[in-house]
């Protein structure tokens, strides 16, 4: 379904910020798109994502958009680049939209689902009177997210953008039959979460992560013995480091940015 097809289906926004819950920004941002997009409903992804942490949104992103309908609007505002020069985007991509800052925080959506149209929102009619340079997810993102729900079109906010800012740490690399990667985030139970999808792996391929031969993927944290690490596929499809009944970070003093090797 085209992006514009799916703008006509009922209106549903979502929003991923690091804003927390006891300041009222995010109901600050609720207030806006009410007062455009009364009938629009407004769902939470998270709020708890590390103060200026582009990656980890990234990563929060990538795992929920595309189980949303057709037609979504996914707000992504992780933003410690406010103000600057930085571009503000709106996207339409395998018929779901975006608006977010362009600082890398689209990344895994645009390696999993392709460039899309990407759009700079400069056009002053769709955004608040007045924007600060310190709250561009009330004053910029949260009123276009609206105007995208209603069925404004994406070209309405701005030219055409075809160099998105990408997060090279989410995007692993294969030379021959060796893959490598990095775990790129650590979720609350522990778990080492890498950038290497898991239908990139061979069956027999070894893993090798921080200089241990952890030898093949496994299919359940339950195939090694309580205490042991274990590769998995985790449920968003990359590959992931565990400890059986453990927590994974804490045990191995391993997290972001931590190499695995896949030889296949």
């Amino acid at each position: 379904m085209s992006p514009r097809a799916a703008a006509k289906l009922p209106g549903r926004i979502t929003l991923l910020t690091d804003f927390g819950t006891r300041d009222g920004y995010v109901a600050a941002m609720r207030g806006v798109i009410a007062s455009i997009a009364p009938k629009v409903l407004v769902e939470d992804a998270s709020h708890d994502v590390p103060a200026g942490d582009v990656t980890a949104a990234a990563w929060a992103l990538g795992n929920y958009w595309r189980l949303y309908p057709a037609g979504t609007v996914h707000v992504a505002v992780v933003d410690p680049g406010v103000g600057t020069e930085r571009r503000a985007l709106a996207a339409g991509i395998a018929g779901h939209f975006f608006v977010a800052p362009d600082n890398g925080v689209l990344t895994r959506v645009l390696v999993d689902a392709g460039p899309g149209h990407l759009v700079s929102i400069t056009e002053p009619a769709y955004l608040r009177d007045v924007v600060s340079r310190t709250f561009h997810g009330r004053d910029v993102f949260a009123p276009v997210a609206a105007h995208l729900a209603t069925g404004v079109a994406l070209e309405s906010f701005g030219p055409p953008v075809t160099d998105p800012v990408r997060l090279d740490v989410l995007v692993p690399t294969r030379t021959g039959n060796v893959i490598r990667g990095q775990v790129v985030h650590v979720d609350r139970f522990g778990n080492l979460i890498t950038n290497v999808p898991g239908d990139w792996i061979p069956p027999g391929a070894r893993v090798r992560f921080a200089a241990t031969d952890l030898g093949a993927v496994r299919q359940t944290y339950g195939d090694v013995a309580t205490g042991h690490a274990v590769a998995v596929i985790g449920s968003a499809g990359y590959l992931e480091i565990g400890i059986r009944d453990g927590d994974a970070a804490r045990v191995l003093w391993k997290g972001r940015g931590t190499a695995v090797v896949i030889d296949g």
